[in-house]
């Protein structure tokens, strides 16, 4: 049975977190090209943490062991695990605009079309740039990872429309669905045998690479 593992948390030095996006372009004579996309976007990520003490390696051997038996990773960005506007080493906080604790989640209102969304219940004025993440969700195991491209200001009531890429599948997220903005993430895998902890004293170094699962 599929079970969700988190990200240990130590500071991590280099990370790679981007979408990709299959395409094969052609060029031909006469000056043409044609690009066909196909398939879903989804999402890649590398990760890199030096100089770890003995107990944080040992954190990442035990996720290594639970990686390797099954378990899917909360994939996220951690350089960039909240919204910039409130960037630092203290998670979201607040109350919402209709009342109750704010802690980075929110509701997913509306669908305008597949790169535009409505989310409501968020605090007054809560502020949103471009590239920063968000995440919405079905349940524990299907979730949409996106980045934000235009700036957008949560109204006085709480509700804000937001631009995205790539688009949301409108087959597979239908309301109701969460969204969430503390530490928004995707379903990953650990590629087979791109795990690295090599046991060097006083301190460690691990590096691995991740890739987006869509799972139902």
């Amino acid at each position: 049975m599929a079970f969700l593992i988190s990200l240990p948390s130590v500071v991590y030095g280099q990370v790679a977190f981007d979408p990709v996006r299959i395409r094969d372009t052609n060029r031909m004579e006469g000056r043409r090209t044609e690009t066909a996309y196909s398939g879903t976007p989804y999402w890649a990520a590398s990760y890199s943490a030096s100089k770890l003490t003995t107990a944080e390696a040992a954190l990442f051997d035990a996720f290594n062991m639970d990686a390797n038996d099954g378990g899917y990773i909360a994939g996220y960005d951690p350089h960039r695990p909240r919204p910039i506007a409130y960037q630092g080493s203290n998670p979201l906080s607040g109350v919402k605009a209709g009342g109750g604790v704010f802690s980075g989640d929110a509701v997913l209102q509306s669908i305008t079309n597949a790169n535009t969304i409505v989310v409501s219940s968020l605090p007054a004025g809560f502020k949103l740039g471009p590239g920063d993440y968000v995440e919405v969700r079905k349940s524990t195991f299907m979730r949409s990872l996106h980045r934000i491209t235009l700036a957008a200001t949560a109204s006085a009531a709480g509700v804000v429309t937001l631009k995205i890429r790539f688009g949301l599948d409108l087959q597979v997220f239908t309301l109701p669905c969460t969204v969430h903005f503390e530490k928004p993430s995707c379903i990953m895998e650990i590629d087979a045998g791109s795990f690295s902890l090599p046991k060097t004293w006083p301190n460690y170094n691990v590096q691995f690479t991740a890739t987006e699962l869509f799972l139902s």
